[in-house]
């Protein structure tokens, strides 16, 4: 029953670029004995494309810094593999698509969004 309830919140929240999010995907492995594990990999970044909204074929594309090289990944919103995605914070951005993020120089252009809430 709280599955239900985490999907159906989950498909509410909209996301868009310039949020940084955490995404809990699963992830099986083998192990030497042929033994199936199910763990929890969390990607942390930042939002830099939202597409198709929340519909079913709809994904986000997320890119961090890991080790000095940028690394890019494109989740769809609604698969079994995604746990969940948390909203860590949210900046203000004028673009739909946030290529020049790619860019390091700039990065510390954005700002943060103001929150109402407290």
């Amino acid at each position: 029953m709280t599955d239900a309830i985490q999907t159906a919140t989950a498909a509410k929240t909209e996301y868009n670029p310039g949020m940084v999010v955490r995404v809990h995907q699963k992830i099986k492995e083998t192990n030497t004995k042929g033994e199936e594990k199910e763990r929890i990999q969390i990607f942390e970044g930042t939002i830099i494309a939202a597409k198709h909204g929340q519909e079913a074929g709809g994904t986000v594309t997320v890119r961090k810094i890991s080790n000095g090289v940028g690394v890019e990944k494109i989740f769809p919103i609604h698969s079994p593999v995604i746990d969940k995605i948390e909203i860590v914070r949210e900046f203000d951005v004028h673009r739909a698509k946030l290529n020049y993020l790619r860019d390091p120089k700039f990065k510390r252009r954005m700002k943060e969004k103001k929150s109402t809430t407290k």
